[in-house]
């Protein structure tokens, strides 16, 4: 391989030279063969001799100069397995195997790599299909769930994270938590960064946010997410808690307006009782006097206790209920005459509308008598003397339903006070003066009616003009009428 590249070079240095010699032989009245015509002819042989030879020797040259190209080629397509002699013949048996076996080692590779690589398609799937069902999860969660990332920007956030804080899912993400939920929640987006801070794993506050309606409080769990003692985000979850702290409330309000509606009867029961045991009743009358007071307040006392056992019995679903069909039009006759002879003290006028046709509903009698008569009772309190109260009953047999209306011509109610008619011990305070009460009755018609009988009760009223309550209830069906 060495000595190739030199005989290239003699064969062309030797055609060069003849070249140059045929030239000179050429030119006339030049050397010695400008004297002599035979000498001429010889260097014209000698010439072309040379440059002949040359041309084998350029030819030669080539043609090892190809050879070598060739074999060069050849060995770099089909490289030699390693160990083996590069200079000396090989048997092809021998080539062959070596190329098997490389061919073979290549194919174990490939079918390794593709293994690894089907290995890894699986691992992404499954990564993925994690990860959708994590997603589903938090998504299907009714509490608010937001993340963040460790610069405080938003990852994921939930349907009602957004609905609660008014942005778009999908457009905030990436974006500084700050700017997407406003600077009203400064002391939210601080409660993260502060648990990023401290790398605090579970920490719970109460927040109040401002809704349309009215501000809610939540209850907020805040956790960062840690890795080899880095954070990488913090993870919210906001719980409304708002119906709890109502609830807690109203039972703090319900224990304190049971204690001092118990308080009034039983200090005036414990009051008189005491003047009579000391002896401070001498005569016969004044000791009629103590005893229908401590009858009356005895008879309150027991009315307040019915109507909280009632009413508790209701919502806990453990009253006993026995409905029957029954005429709308009797039973507010029959309480008619109960509360006839309280109005005519009063001198209110009390009417009932015609009866109807078809007024059968299938109720609990007792119970829709106890509607009827406080309804009456109301009516009857909070109506100036020389008043009326009236009643009426009318039927809508598209909607099969019953409706009983009592219309007084009383004081009237605020509107700001009307939602909060039926709550428990509410009582309007600029009819206070008028007569007293414990505010249960509204409560308990509200009860008997929409959770006992599925029925509906309403209100309207005008200050000044009166008030009209009534309630619906559906009309009784045939199965019903052929089961009595």
């Amino acid at each position: 391989m060495r000595g190739r590249p030199s005989t290239v070079w003699i064969a062309t240095a030797a055609a060069l030279l003849a070249l140059l010699l045929a030239a000179l032989a050429r030119v006339p009245g030049t050397g010695a063969a400008a004297r002599s015509g035979d000498g001429l002819a010889w260097l014209h042989l000698a010439a072309y001799g040379v440059g002949a030879m040359g041309v084998i020797f350029l030819g030669v040259g080539y043609r090892r100069c190809a050879g070598a190209v060739t074999s060069i080629a050849t060995r770099l397509s089909s490289p030699e397995p390693a160990g083996t002699e590069r200079d000396g013949p090989r048997a092809p048996g021998a080539l062959t195997e070596a190329v098997d076996a490389r061919l073979a080692r290549n194919e174990a590779v490939i079918q390794e790599l593709r293994g690894q690589l089907r290995d890894l398609q699986v691992r992404s799937q499954l990564a993925e299909r994690e990860k959708r069902h994590t997603e589903a999860i938090l998504y299907s969660l009714r509490d608010a769930v937001l993340v963040v990332d460790g610069a405080d920007k938003l990852l994921m956030a939930n349907e009602p994270a957004a609905g609660l804080f008014g942005f778009d899912a999908g457009d905030s993400r990436r974006q500084p938590l700050a700017e997407i939920v406003g600077q009203t929640q400064a002391e939210f987006v601080e409660l993260l960064r502060q648990s990023r801070r401290t790398r605090t794993e579970a920490t719970k506050r109460e927040i109040v946010i401002a809704r349309e309606d009215r501000p809610h409080t939540y209850e907020v769990i805040v956790s960062c997410v840690q890795e080899d003692g880095k954070a990488l985000g913090v993870v919210a979850v906001l719980h409304d808690v708002t119906k709890e702290k109502e609830v807690a409330q109203m039972k703090n309000d319900f224990v304190s307006h049971v204690s001092h509606e118990l308080k009034t009867p039983l200090a005036s029961i414990t009051a008189y009782s005491e003047m009579l045991a000391d002896g401070e009743a001498n005569d016969e009358e004044t000791r009629k006097e103590f005893y229908a007071v401590i009858q009356s307040q005895a008879q309150r006392l027991n009315r307040l206790i019915e109507d909280i056992l009632n009413i508790s019995r209701i919502e806990s679903g453990l009253i006993k209920v026995r409905k029957e069909q029954a005429s709308l039009t009797i039973l507010i006759q029959e309480q008619l005459q109960m509360i006839r002879n309280y109005a005519e003290e009063k001198q209110i006028t009390v009417t009932a509308g015609p009866p109807i046709v078809y007024d059968q509903v299938y109720v609990d009698k007792d119970m829709l008598s106890q509607v009827i008569i406080n309804l009456l009772s109301n009516a009857v309190k909070y109506t100036p003397a020389g008043g009326r109260v009236s009643v009426g009953t009318e039927v809508d047999e598209a909607a099969r339903l019953a409706r009983v209306t009592v219309t007084d011509t009383g004081a009237g109610i605020p509107a700001e006070e009307i939602g909060h008619l039926f709550e428990k011990f509410y009582r309007v305070s600029a009819n206070n003066k008028l007569a007293k009460g414990t505010g249960l009755g509204l409560n308990l018609v509200k009860q008997i009616v929409e959770k006992v009988h599925n029925g509906r009760v309403f209100v309207t009223s005008e200050v000044g003009v009166g008030s009209t309550f009534g309630f619906e209830l559906p009309l009784a069906t045939a199965a019903e009428v052929v089961a009595v």
